[in-house]
């Protein structure tokens, strides 16, 4: 008897649909995040500890490399924001099935990608 089963499963040909790569990132941007306050607490901590540090906190915060990292941490935190607020939503009874939970994520994708661009904007 011949089982219809696959052999070697490549994970890389495998098509998600656009909920499960929402859902991933997601998981991703919370992770993510942990790293992100842990810089964002480092600065406070810096700009607390004296007025030099103030100061050298503002020197250094005018630093292309350290606008990026602001901005990639102002991303992730929007993008989880969102993305659990829809999530919220589903839990809610809205949009649970299939057409309704890929149009929640296409809705999700644009004010992520809009929020994304003001908060780049907002830092530089």
């Amino acid at each position: 008897m011949k089982k219809n089963r696959p052999v070697n499963l490549d994970i890389s040909t495998i098509k998600l649909p656009i909920t499960a790569y929402v859902s991933i990132l997601h998981r991703v941007s919370g992770v993510a995040l942990f790293a992100g306050v842990a810089i964002l607490l480092w600065m406070l901590d810096k700009s607390l500890s004296s007025a030099g540090g103030f100061a050298e906190l503002q020197d250094t915060l005018n630093s292309p490399l350290c606008q990026f990292i602001i901005w990639l941490t102002l991303a992730g935190l929007v993008y989880h924001m969102v993305a659990g607020i829809r999530h919220l939503i589903m839990d809610a009874g809205i949009g649970e099935d299939l057409e309704g939970g890929q149009k929640g994520a296409k809705i999700a994708i644009a004010v992520i990608a809009v929020l994304i661009l003001l908060a780049g904007v907002w830092v530089w």
